[in-house]
C-alpha cells in the first residue's frame, strides 16, 4: 500500500476514532441557553399575564418583557462533542453540572423548589409594587410548611395564620423560632393562630383575619445536625409571611420557575396601576428578584438573558447592580443595559427611556 494511501487511512481511522469518542465519552457538564421572553403587560397562552380586580387599571403599550433561561435536565448527560459544541458556540453557556443541580438534586426536586421560588417571587412583587404606589398591604406571620412526624404535625397547617406565641405577639417569622427556643425540650408552647382555612375567606374578602385559637404543642429537641451543640426546643414548623391586599391581583404564567421574574412583574403592575405609559411604547427587557422592601438581587444566566432579550427585539435592558459587570463584559449588539438597584430606580429609568432622556441612565461597566 502506498505510503500516502496508508496516511490518510490512519488520519481517518483517528478521526473515527475520534468522533465516537465524542459522541460515547459522559462529561459532567450542563448546558445553559437563551429561554423565551415574555411581556408582563401582555398576554401568555392567550391569556393576561396580569389580571387586576377591584381597582381601576389603564391601558399599556410596549413591552416589560421577563427574560428566562433554559437548562438541561439533572437526568441528561452531555457527551464530550456536544461540551466542545457548546463552549464554543456564542448563544450558549455549558457549566459543571453540579453548578445546576448541586449535591444530587433531582428533576423533581429543581422543579418544586423553581416552583416554591416563583409563587414567592409573585407575592413580593406584588407588595413591592403596591408600596411603590403607597397602596397600604396587611402582612402576617403564616406556617410555611410543617414537618412530618414532628409535634406540629396535625395540630397546625400550612397557611395557619400564627398570631401570637405564648401571649406574645409575633411580627416576623424569626420571632417564633426566637419564642419556641425559649422552651426546653418537653414543655409546651402555645400558638395562637387563625386557620388556613379562615385566613384564606378573609383575604379573599380583602380584609386582615381576625380572631384566633389556641393550639398547645409539646416541643421535642432538635435533631443533633440542628443543635447547634446544644439541646434545642423545635415544634417541626416553617414559618413564613402572607400579605393580604386590597384587591386581587392575578400572575398567570406557567412553564417558568424561580425568582428572577420579580422586577418585571412589579413595574408590570405599576404600569397598570398608573396613569400613562411606563415605557413610552419602547421594548425594555430585564430580570431581577425583588423583596418587599423593593431591592434588586442579582439573578443566574445573565449573558443568555442579554441574548434573549436581543433577540426577541429588545432595545433596553433592566440590569440588577451585582450582575452588571458580567452582563457589560458581553453586551449584545443594539441592547442597551441598564443599572438597577431597586424599584424605584428601574421605576424613575423607564421615566427617562419614555422621555427620551437616554443620557440620564445609570449604565452597567465593566469593573
Amino acid at each position: 500500500m502506498p505510503r500516502r494511501t496508508a496516511t490518510m487511512l490512519a488520519s481517518t481511522l483517528v478521526l473515527i476514532a475520534l468522533f465516537c469518542a465524542g459522541l460515547l465519552i459522559k462529561v459532567p457538564y450542563s448546558e445553559m441557553s437563551p429561554g423565551p421572553t415574555v411581556n408582563t403587560l401582555g398576554e401568555a397562552r392567550g391569556e393576561p399575564v396580569l389580571r387586576i380586580a377591584g381597582r381601576k387599571t389603564y391601558p399599556t403599550s410596549g413591552h416589560l418583557n421577563m427574560t428566562t433561561v433554559r437548562v438541561t435536565g439533572a437526568d441528561y448527560r452531555m457527551n464530550l462533542g456536544q461540551a466542545v459544541w457548546g463552549w464554543l458556540a456564542h448563544d450558549s453557556v455549558v457549566v459543571p453540572h453540579d453548578t445546576l443541580y448541586p449535591d444530587g438534586k433531582t428533576e423533581e426536586q429543581s422543579t418544586q423548589e423553581n416552583a416554591e421560588e416563583f409563587s414567592q417571587s409573585q407575592e413580593s412583587a406584588k407588595v413591592a409594587a403596591l408600596k411603590e404606589l403607597n397602596i397600604p398591604v396587611a402582612t402576617q406571620v403564616v406556617v410555611s410548611t410543617v414537618v412530618k412526624d414532628s409535634p406540629a404535625e396535625g395540630k397546625l397547617h400550612a397557611g395557619d395564620v400564627i398570631k401570637a406565641v405564648d401571649g406574645t405577639v409575633v411580627e416576623e417569622p424569626g420571632d417564633v423560632a426566637e419564642l419556641v427556643t425559649k422552651h426546653q425540650p418537653g414543655e409546651d408552647v402555645t400558638f395562637t393562630i387563625v386557620p388556613a382555612k379562615e385566613a384564606a375567606a378573609a383575604e379573599k374578602a380583602g380584609r386582615a383575619p381576625e380572631g384566633g385559637r389556641k393550639v398547645t404543642i409539646t416541643t421535642e429537641k432538635a435533631p443533633a445536625a440542628e443543635k447547634g451543640g446544644k439541646d434545642r426546643a423545635i415544634v417541626g414548623i416553617r414559618a413564613g409571611t402572607d400579605h393580604t391586599f386590597p384587591f386581587e391581583i392575578d400572575i398567570k404564567l406557567a412553564d417558568v420557575g424561580g425568582p428572577s421574574a420579580g422586577l418585571m412583574f412589579s413595574l408590570g403592575i405599576i404600569d397598570k396601576l398608573t396613569p400613562g405609559d411606563l415605557t413610552g411604547g419602547k421594548f425594555v427587557a430585564g430580570t431581577g428578584t425583588i423583596d418587599d422592601a423593593g431591592k434588586v438581587g442579582p439573578i443566574g444566566g445573565i449573558t443568555m438573558k442579554l441574548v434573549g432579550a436581543r433577540d426577541a427585539g429588545a432595545r433596553y435592558f433592566l440590569t440588577p447592580d451585582e450582575n452588571c459587570a458580567a452582563a457589560a463584559a458581553d453586551i449584545p449588539d443594539g441592547l442597551t443595559l441598564v443599572r438597577v438597584k431597586s424599584l424605584d430606580d428601574a421605576r424613575k429609568s423607564l421615566e427617562h427611556i419614555s422621555a427620551g432622556k437616554t443620557d440620564a441612565l445609570p449604565s452597567c461597566s465593566k469593573g
